[in-house]
């Protein structure tokens, strides 16, 4: 995910920042905004695997950020993102879909620190206003400039653009205007058929960027497509204008690469939903127990209603699944306990691993989490345990070892997610999943005509390298079922 430091600008840095933009501006005659993609397609290593997750807690600890970007299985990293068309005539752009930051952004035709080649096999396009027909710069009179700035901008003219700025937790910066234009996608029309269709929506496009945003970034996109629950979001501004509800969901398959993501009501299959907590910028949730196996852990205290520790973030962008202590220490023991006999390694200082034969299911428990509304969440054995050089690690990291903003955080990432349906309903305000075959497929009700259709998996190949497992999924944007209208 890619969460912001800061939601708002600052009087002095946003005065020193529209000075640049203006004279951008004045030279360029159009505004801009960009970020770039964290997500590698390519095999890391386990202190890779740590760092990429670190950042992206500073990022979700920021206030404004979850992916829907992520790897199936953290020895085969990779990164899931969509295809889709920007502008008149339209272009082809590659972007990360997120469901932990709000803003669709892509990089922009003056950013001379963007990436302009990507390992990924794909072709990188910059965004540029002047080849649009449909392509407006947003001014700092507009409601939008208004909304996500929370009020007027001191030294923002109605004339001026709209400006953006956004600052990570790991240095990170992106900087440009909000533009809009028209996104294309696919509409759902029948079963496993889709018509394009399209709409008007604000996005960023970036100009200057630094830090592991640049350049020398070699697995990059052209963007990213946030998915989060801020009103600034596109599934936000595609349902303000009827679009669409604001209903979607994801189903990333960890096996064969892939998977389905669907914007609209999910009737097939069954999905029970547990509340999210209200007013969090992220997808968190209360969890209310932990089983192991058979059993539940006998934590000392009641610390899911003291609130002695924070809800719990569900995150496709994050890889491993991170633990309070008080939580992981236990968890762990009672899965280790199952095999007395392994011999313990300890990998990179982080990971605890061992060598095994035989079938992890058949030797292991697996780990059944407990939320509000009787919903579970199980992980097998096969989900939380990773080959790595001929022996096999727990998934599981203690949150309790990290640094002091991201201590005793519960962070459920793909490792828990992964061959799993999540559906998101910001209408109702719930979240849910259930274990399903992402290679298969998921019915649609079409909201306008009562019907329902089949809505199927999808893969998008990529110039990835010999013995490295790209898992990239098509992003179906493309389940909007209203009759669309610009």
């Amino acid at each position: 995910m890619f969460d912001r430091i800061n939601s708002h600008y600052s009087s002095p840095l946003l005065f020193s920042f529209l000075l640049v933009s203006s004279a951008i501006s004045s030279a360029l005659s159009y505004g801009v905004i960009n970020v770039k993609c964290k997500f590698a397609g390519t095999q890391r290593s386990l202190f890779d695997l740590k760092d990429h997750d670190s950042r992206r807690q500073l990022r979700i600890l920021a206030g404004v950020d979850l992916p829907l970007g992520g790897s199936g299985r953290p020895n085969g990293l990779g990164l899931y993102y969509a295809k889709i068309g920007i502008g008149t005539p339209a272009k082809d752009y590659y972007v990360q879909v997120d469901t932990g930051s709000d803003l669709m952004w892509v990089n922009c035709i003056q950013c001379e620190e963007c990436p302009k080649r990507s390992s990924l096999g794909i072709d990188l396009t910059l965004y540029n206003i002047k080849d649009s027909a449909t392509g407006k710069l947003v001014s700092c009179d507009q409601e939008f400039c208004y909304v996500i700035n929370g009020g007027p901008l001191a030294g923002c003219t109605a004339n001026a653009s709209c400006p953006y700025l956004e600052i990570y937790g790991d240095g990170s910066s992106t900087a440009g205007y909000f533009v809009k234009d028209v996104v294309l996608y696919d509409r759902v029309s029948g079963d496993l058929k889709t018509s394009s269709a399209n709409g008007s929506v604000i996005f960023g496009c970036g100009a200057t960027q630094s830090g592991n945003l640049d350049s020398s970034n070699e697995e990059a996109l052209d963007g990213i497509l946030g998915f989060g629950k801020s009103n600034t979001s596109m599934i936000s501004q595609l349902a303000s204008s009827g679009k669409v509800k604001k209903m979607f969901a994801h189903c990333l398959d960890g096996i064969n690469g892939g998977g389905i993501f669907a914007i609209g009501h999910v009737v097939q299959p069954k999905v029970n939903m547990t509340p999210l907590v209200p007013n969090q910028p992220h997808y968190n949730v209360n969890m209310t127990a932990v089983q192991v196996g058979h059993d539940f852990l006998n934590l000392t205290t009641n610390i899911f209603e003291s609130g002695e520790l924070p809800e719990t973030i569900i995150d496709s962008g994050t890889t491993l699944a991170y633990l309070p202590e008080i939580i992981y220490e236990p968890l762990v023991s009672k899965i280790l306990s199952q095999q007395p006999h392994l011999k313990l390694q300890t990998v990179n200082d982080d990971y605890t691993c061992f060598q095994y034969t035989k079938s992890l299911d058949d030797a292991f428990p697996n780990v059944t989490f407990h939320f509000e509304k009787s919903v579970i969440l199980k992980v097998h054995p096969h989900d939380y345990l990773f080959p790595y050089n001929g022996l096999w690690c727990i998934g599981w990291q203690n949150s309790g070892m990290q640094s002091r903003d991201q201590k005793n955080m519960t962070l459920l990432g793909d490792l828990v997610l992964s061959n799993k349906l999540v559906l998101y309903d910001l209408e109702n305000q719930v979240i849910g999943w259930t274990e399903y075959n992402c290679s298969s497929s998921i019915q649609v009700l079409d909201e306008r005509t009562g019907t329902v259709h089949l809505v199927g998996s999808h893969y998008i190949s990529s110039a990835c390298h010999l013995n490295v497992q790209c898992f990239i999924i098509f992003i179906f944007l493309a389940t909007l079922l209203h009759f669309m209208s610009d």
